[in-house]
């Protein structure tokens, strides 16, 4: 699926879109018709072993809808929302930088101390 030149240009080399995000944006521009999983592998450059996998995810976040054996784009909304999540944590890693699970977990531990 070619991409204009300037969105060519703009992309950063470092930062590659997800099989998810691929989809989705496969599907959310193509919110008009529904598609088989290897349709959409083939549209958006997946490996067919992979999209099944992708599609169960997406179905479960609500963000596809699947009607055997045709797949859509889910809730609009639902979408939209997760969108949004995602590149708002994308902002706060990049202004704070990324989240850190070891000092989550010590910062708990350090509080149930505090509490005893």
């Amino acid at each position: 699926m070619p991409i204009s030149i300037d969105e060519f240009e703009s992309r950063d080399p470092e930062k590659r879109e997800t099989n998810a995000e691929r989809v989705v944006r496969f599907l959310a521009h193509n919110r008009d018709k529904a598609y088989k999983a290897i349709e959409i592998a083939e549209a958006t450059d997946i490996n067919e072993n992979s999209i099944h996998p992708v599609l169960n995810r997406l179905e479960e976040r609500g963000l596809v809808r699947h009607r055997e054996p045709y797949w859509a784009i889910g809730d609009l909304e639902n979408v939209r929302d997760a969108m949004m999540f995602g590149s708002t944590t994308e902002f706060l890693d990049e202004a704070l930088g990324p989240e850190s699970r070891e000092k989550w977990l010590n910062a708990a531990r350090g509080d149930e101390e505090h509490r005893e």
